[in-house]
């Protein structure tokens, strides 16, 4: 399809330019990425603090808010300039050109949903969004796809030449840091390494510490029960963890503490105790997470030059087009994708 590429269509023109323009990628076709993100945007709050510009495929997400009874003046911002508050800007890629069917992986669903993300990332390099909110993919559906990247997280930090990154998730007061994220807990556990902590520890600080706008307080979990009670459940804590720590104090004066038992340091930071903490793999953290604020939460990629934010949960391809997926942590999302950008 030929169209003019124009800046001015993804603004309305009776909206103040002071309000962030989120650009917020459909995913996965096949899964609740479309459902979620409308049913998000039925909320008109979200309009009060900023411009959602949906990157995805026109004809899907028609059919999709008709499936949901939602009433939506969406307009193909491609073609046409939004004129109201009350319209819903579509990036149209026109690219779901065979059947998808609902909870099933497919190459054809996978590369549409790595192709919204390719076209959020330049919008931004060309200024025309302000920061990137996702709806989830499949990883699998993505290699089908083409793509070789585990998750977002990746595929996001390649497309942007970031060098240095990690997967976060913030639940309230609760900031969590992933040392590791896609990988077996075998080997995430023989990540746990001194050099890899230092390397985080230094990044989470400076990286909360500029978003809090203030000196962040750190805390590390440890990896084993109760971070190896003193040597009797494990090693790493004292061989790797515990030096990590002292040398992020001692050398870079960072507030930083622990090793924490991790059964007990993630309700603490929830409760406000520490500004972020970092946690050893994927899912010792996400589990505290997601018991403590499902839905409520959001991941945070940090370290990129944009800001990112996106769902706390998957495709969720066991209920694709039955209409009860919960939206809450898309609406989330977006909310938290608005206030970052604008504060930046």
């Amino acid at each position: 399809m030929n169209v003019k590429r124009s800046e001015e269509n993804l603004q309305p023109k009776e909206i103040s330019r002071n309000l962030p323009r989120i650009g917020i990628t459909m995913g996965d076709a096949a899964g609740i990425g479309a459902e979620i993100t409308l049913k998000a945007l039925a909320d008109e709050n979200l309009k009060k603090i900023c411009v959602p510009i949906v990157i995805g495929d026109f004809v899907f997400l028609q059919k999709t808010a008709r499936a949901l009874k939602l009433d939506f003046d969406f307009v193909d911002v491609l073609n046409t300039s939004l004129t109201n508050p009350n319209q819903t800007a579509v990036y149209n890629l026109n690219n779901l050109r065979e059947e998808i069917i609902l909870g099933e992986d497919s190459a054809a669903a996978g590369k549409a949903a790595a192709e919204y993300i390719e076209c959020a990332v330049r919008l931004w390099r060309e200024r025309k969004i302000d920061a990137i909110a996702t709806a989830p993919i499949s990883k699998w559906a993505i290699a089908l796809g083409g793509y070789d990247f585990p998750g977002h997280t990746e595929f996001l930090a390649d497309l942007t030449d970031t060098k240095e990154f990690a997967m976060s998730f913030f639940a309230d007061k609760l900031r969590v840091v992933l040392l590791s994220t896609h990988v077996s807990l075998r080997v995430a556990i023989e990540l746990v390494k001194k050099e890899k902590l230092v390397e985080l520890i230094k990044f989470t600080h400076r990286e909360i510490s500029k978003l809090l706008k203030r000196d962040a307080r750190i805390a590390v979990a440890g990896l084993n029960p109760h971070a190896s009670e003193n040597g009797m459940f494990g090693a790493e804590e004292a061989s790797e963890i515990q030096p990590a720590i002292e040398e992020c104090r001692k050398k870079f004066g960072i507030d930083v503490a622990g090793a924490f038992s991790p059964d007990t340091i993630f309700l603490r930071g929830f409760r406000g105790e520490f500004d972020a903490v970092v946690s050893c793999y994927h899912d010792q953290a996400t589990i505290a997470v997601k018991c403590l604020s499902f839905g409520a939460s959001v991941n945070v990629t940090l370290g990129l030059p944009l800001v990112r934010t996106s769902v706390d949960h998957g495709t969720a391809f066991d209920i694709a087009g039955r209409g009860i997926a919960d939206a809450s942590s898309m609406k989330a999302a977006i909310k938290l994708a608005a206030k970052l950008s604008a504060d930046s």
